[in-house]
């Protein structure tokens, strides 16, 4: 007797169901992506409970006739294609033609569809997968699936769902997906008769459809587009949250309008962000891929939420390249927005406040010829070596990396009549020795002065890092240190990477070094307290010469050498910090992710005195 049987057609249908629904955001998905398909232009999703009471999905699309009622209810039966070639180049979101059987194998189903040609449409009610009736009536045109008793007859899937509200969360995410990849459909969610979500069609842009769904709280969206540059790379589009968004962040990944999960995106996300996000915290917004469609596999998981690249290394290095050039632009952005002309600071309010000196407001912008005399930032000194390259020409940018720690007075510089602070921030003073406060065209402006200092010198580090020219400080008495066996091994393992930082060390005979030169950022700081720093980072990534690990090393020397929270600046060298922002490409963040400045608006002020 043979042992192997084929399985009934309903135990079948609930083996595909399985894997096609998994909860009940799984049956919205499939068939909003049917709706879309359908050519529709407004979609509306009725829920019920956890969404196993009820789920309807209405549309004004295409429709069906009585014939591709019945059809849409056997298994791989699909008008989406028709041939093997089709396979690799498919278009439409759905395709495999599992979905409504699948559905109907598990719950109680009622479809009720009309072509807009024909004057009644066709209702359908199943139970379980069997046909209990079927017949005419009159409908709206477009399609109705009505979904109730989700999972009523397989208890055992049922009782492995969630809480209402996450199932409830899960639909809504899948909701807002597809409002977001087709912001020219109107969506409308309710839950419970109580309307979550309303979107009008053909009214919103990729922008303000974005806008809508992060809501008000995520901020000013930084914008991503980049176009292909050859037929093999990806055109990238889309919106992010800012780095330090108060609202939680959620990526959202789509490619060629399909809604995936793929770890190469987001890492691709993460990596173009690098030094904008605090550690732990994770890029929002969303992300569009468009692709020449033989290039990416879509038939490649049950649900079709994961995709297959023809390149990935091409599709991540695109990627990598328009969060970064995005990055770039929100800091032009940024940076129109902070130093605005501000207003003047009259005179009465100036003698009325003791806290804040005339001379905080009366110095004017030097002159970008007079930068090198202020005290903020040193000229560092390049010594004559071996491997200073002494003939080598330093651009002003490459030197200006060490701040006066014994803070000189300042020398007098010529003002420039009509030049106001930072091309118009007007600083008011320093509070707490920590945070510079500045007057803005519409409020106040708060600075980190540690975090702003700590990413210009960052940059002008990774600016001479590319060169090969970081700027070294030749140590008068050469420093004999002891390294630990495992420190060797890292000195010797990496030497052209530690040299490239700015360090020269010599072998001195078994664990003995000597370090002639450090970068001359650091030049203030224990030779001992330098190398710890270096073998840290290195000991940390084992092996590999990623240069992300090279960024981390520059950003611990930029994070030792700048400003420290708690010192006092003069109002000269408060204003040279904020000049030196005015002037930078990247400013908004510390090479760790903490934000540099925090704006309050005048109707923040306003509300805080109760002002209306």
């Amino acid at each position: 007797m043979s042992r192997i049987r084929i399985l009934p057609e309903n135990l079948a249908n609930q083996i595909a169901a399985g894997e096609v629904v998994e909860r009940p955001a799984s049956v919205v998905k499939e068939l909003l992506e049917n709706a879309i398909d359908a050519g529709a232009n407004q979609v509306g999703i009725q829920v019920e409970g956890d969404g196993a009471r009820l789920i309807r999905v209405l549309d004004d699309g295409s429709g069906m006739d009585a014939d591709d009622v019945l059809l849409c209810l056997e298994r791989h039966a699909t008008s989406k294609i028709a041939s093997l070639a089709e396979l690799g180049s498919i278009r439409s979101l759905g395709f495999r033609g599992e979905a409504v059987p699948s559905i109907a194998s598990v719950a109680r189903l009622r479809i009720t569809s009309r072509p807009a040609a024909q004057a009644l449409g066709t209702q359908v009610d199943l139970r379980f997968g069997r046909i209990l009736k079927i017949h005419e009536m009159g409908s709206s045109p477009g399609t109705s699936f009505e979904v109730t008793d989700l999972f009523g007859n397989v208890p055992a899937r049922k009782k492995f769902l969630k809480s209402t509200r996450t199932e409830l969360a899960h639909i809504e995410e899948v909701v807002k997906n597809y409002a977001l990849a087709r912001p020219e459909l109107g969506f409308s969610f309710t839950v419970d008769s109580r309307e979550v979500l309303r979107l009008p069609a053909g009214l919103d842009t990729p922008r303000s459809r974005a806008e809508r769904i992060f809501g008000k709280g995520a901020g000013l969206l930084v914008e991503v587009a980049r176009q292909a540059q050859d037929e093999n790379e990806p055109g990238v589009s889309g919106f992010l949250l800012p780095p330090d968004a108060p609202v939680a962040a959620r990526l959202r990944l789509f490619v060629n309008g399909r809604t995936i999960h793929d770890r190469l995106i987001a890492h691709a996300v993460s990596e173009g962000l690098q030094n904008y996000l605090m550690k732990g915290r994770g890029p929002g917004g969303v992300i569009f891929l468009d692709l020449p469609l033989a290039s990416v596999d879509v038939n490649v998981h049950p649900t079709k939420q994961e995709v297959r690249f023809h390149k990935p290394t091409v599709v991540h290095q695109a990627v990598v390249a328009a969060v970064q050039a995005a990055m770039t632009n929100y800091q032009q952005a940024l940076k129109q927005e902070i130093f605005k002309p501000a207003p003047v600071v009259s005179d009465t309010f100036l003698s009325l406040s003791s806290a804040i000196p005339a001379a905080y407001t009366s110095a004017a912008l030097p002159a970008p010829a007079a930068r090198e005399a202020l005290p903020l930032f040193k000229t560092a000194a390049v010594a004559a070596g071996p491997s200073c390259h002494p003939e080598a020409t330093f651009n002003k940018d490459e030197a200006e990396v060490a701040f006066a720690t014994e803070q000189p007075t300042a020398p007098e510089v010529a003002e420039e009549e009509g030049v106001s602070p930072a091309g118009g921030l007007r600083y008011l003073g320093q509070l707490l020795n920590t945070y510079l406060v500045c007057a803005t065209e519409t409020g106040m402006l708060v600075i980190d002065q540690h975090a702003a200092h700590e990413r210009l010198l960052f940059e002008t580090l990774k600016r001479q890092f590319a060169r090969k020219k970081i700027v070294r400080q030749a140590l008068l008495f050469p420093k004999v240190m002891e390294c630990s066996l495992e420190e060797v091994q890292i000195l010797r393992q990496y030497a052209e990477e530690i040299a490239a930082l700015g360090v020269e060390i010599e072998d001195f005979g078994g664990g003995s070094q000597v370090v002639k030169a450090v970068p001359a950022v650091l030049g203030r700081s224990p030779v001992e307290e330098v190398l710890a720093g270096i073998f840290a980072r290195f000991a940390e990534t084992g092996s590999g010469k990623g240069g992300v690990r090279a960024e981390e090393v520059l950003s611990d020397m930029a994070c030792k050498a700048a400003i420290k929270a708690g010192q006092s600046l003069s109002p000269r060298e408060a204003e040279a910090l904020l000049a030196e922002m005015q002037r930078a490409e990247v400013f908004s963040h510390c090479p760790h992710g903490r934000p540099v400045a925090r704006s309050f608006a005048a109707h923040e002020l306003k509300k805080w005195f109760y002002r209306g």
